[in-house]
C-alpha cells in the first residue's frame, strides 16, 4: 500500500454503487458498525432547532463540559473533532516524527498505519491470529515494546474488526510499558458503549487517562450520528492543547455538536436500545451458524464470518441488495463484517445468503 493509496473503509461507496447501477436507498448496509435503533429523538429534534447561520462554536464549549462531566475530567483535557478520525491525523501530526516507530495492534482499523505512514513513520504491526481467539499475547506485544520503543502504539478495545476487549489491568501495563520506552498508548474506545453491558456496567477506562494515554471516543456509533461526525480524544491538559494546535478552526460545525449534546442528554437512549441491539445481533448469530457457516462475535455485537473469500462473498451479496464488510484491509481475506441491524433486515440477509451463497443441502 502506498502513502497516499485510499484506506479502505465500510459504510456504501457511492462511487461504486454509481459503476455497478445500484441506488443506495435499495441496499441494506450491514457494513457499518452503528446502532440500526437511533439517532435518538432528542437530536433530530436539537438539528430541526438549529439555527443555520452562525459560525461554529470554534472551541466546543457546552460540548465539552458535558463530556467532561461524564468523564470526571477538566474540560481543558478535551479536544472535540470531525470524527474519531480527524483526531487520529491530529495525532500524528502533533506527536509524530519522520522516522519515529508507530507501533499498531492489529488486525485493526486502518487510519491509524495511514495516518502514520503519510508522516514518514517507520511502522511496525503486531498482530493477534485467529488460531489464538484474535487475543493479543501481552507479554509477546510487551517485548516488541520494549524492543522497538514506538513513539505512538495504537490499540482499539474494544477492537474493530474482531470485537476482542482487554481488561483494564492489561491496558494499565501496556501504557507503563509504551512511558516507561519514551512512548504515548492510543487507545481507541469508539466501541466501548456498544458492549453487552456497556448501559449498565460502569466503564473502568472512562475517567481522565493516566499519563502516558490518549484516548479516543466516538459519538457516531452508539448515538447513530456517523453523518455528523463527531469524535473526542481525552488527554494531559497540556498535550490535548498541543494536538488541537494543529486543528483547523470550525471543524466540529454546529449541527455535530448540537446533535451530540442532545444525545448526551437522552439518558434512556442507550438502556433502551442496547438490549434490543443485542437481541437482534443474536439472532442473526444464530441464523448464520444454522446456514453451517464459522461465526466469530466477542464482545461487540458486529461479528466475522469466514467464507474463504470476502471479496467474493460481498460482490455476490450486494447483487441482492446487501452490503458487507469484506475484510481484505485488515488482512483477514477470508472473512467478511457483517453489523446487525432491524429483525426483518437481518431476515433479508440470511435469505440472501443462502439464495446465493450456500449450496443445496
Amino acid at each position: 500500500m502506498g502513502p497516499f493509496d485510499p484506506v479502505a473503509h465500510g459504510a456504501l461507496d457511492h462511487g461504486e454503487l454509481a459503476a455497478l447501477g445500484l441506488r443506495p436507498e435499495e441496499l441494506l448496509d450491514f457494513s457499518s458498525n452503528l446502532n440500526p435503533f437511533g439517532p435518538p429523538e432528542e437530536a433530530r429534534a436539537a438539528l430541526a432547532r438549529l439555527d443555520l447561520a452562525p459560525y461554529p462554536d470554534r472551541a466546543c464549549h457546552r460540548l465539552r463540559a458535558a463530556l467532561a462531566a461524564r468523564h470526571g475530567c477538566p474540560p481543558e483535557a478535551i479536544l472535540v473533532g470531525n470524527g474519531a478520525n480527524e483526531l487520529i491525523h491530529l495525532v500524528v501530526r502533533a506527536l509524530l516524527r519522520p522516522n519515529d516507530t508507530t507501533l499498531v495492534v492489529g488486525p485493526s482499523y486502518g487510519e491509524y498505519l495511514h495516518a502514520s505512514r503519510l508522516a514518514g513513520a517507520h511502522l511496525v504491526e503486531f498482530r493477534a491470529r485467529p488460531g489464538a481467539g484474535f487475543r493479543p499475547d501481552l507479554e509477546a506485544l510487551t517485548t516488541v515494546i520494549v524492543s522497538a520503543c514506538p513513539r505512538l502504539t495504537w490499540l482499539c478495545a474494544p477492537n474493530n474488526p474482531t470485537g476482542i476487549d482487554l481488561p483494564a489491568t492489561t491496558i494499565t501495563t501496556l501504557g507503563e510499558a509504551c512511558a516507561t520506552h519514551g512512548g504515548l498508548l492510543i487507545l481507541d474506545r469508539a466501541y466501548a458503549p456498544l458492549r453487552r453491558d456497556g448501559w449498565s456496567a460502569p466503564d473502568p477506562l472512562a475517567g481522565a487517562p493516566p499519563p502516558g494515554q490518549i484516548h479516543l471516543y466516538s459519538l457516531t456509533k452508539s448515538y447513530a450520528l456517523a453523518g455528523l461526525r463527531l469524535g473526542y480524544l481525552i488527554a494531559a491538559p497540556e498535550l490535548a492543547a498541543r494536538i488541537g494546535a494543529h486543528q483547523p478552526a470550525w471543524s466540529v460545525n454546529s449541527a455535530a455538536q448540537a446533535a451530540g449534546l442532545a444525545a448526551l442528554g437522552a439518558e434512556d437512549f442507550l438502556a433502551s436500545t442496547l438490549p434490543r441491539l443485542w437481541a437482534a445481533s443474536d439472532a442473526l448469530r444464530a441464523g448464520l451458524r444454522d446456514l453451517g457457516l464459522d461465526v466469530w462475535r466477542d464482545a461487540l455485537p458486529f461479528m466475522l464470518v469466514r467464507t474463504g473469500d470476502g471479496a467474493a462473498t460481498r460482490a455476490a451479496l450486494l447483487r441482492r441488495g446487501c452490503v458487507v464488510r469484506d475484510c481484505a484491509s485488515f488482512g483477514l481475506p477470508e472473512w467478511v463484517r457483517i453489523a446487525p441491524r432491524h429483525p426483518d433486515d437481518n431476515a433479508r440477509l440470511l435469505a440472501a445468503w443462502k439464495e446465493s451463497l450456500c449450496p443445496p443441502r
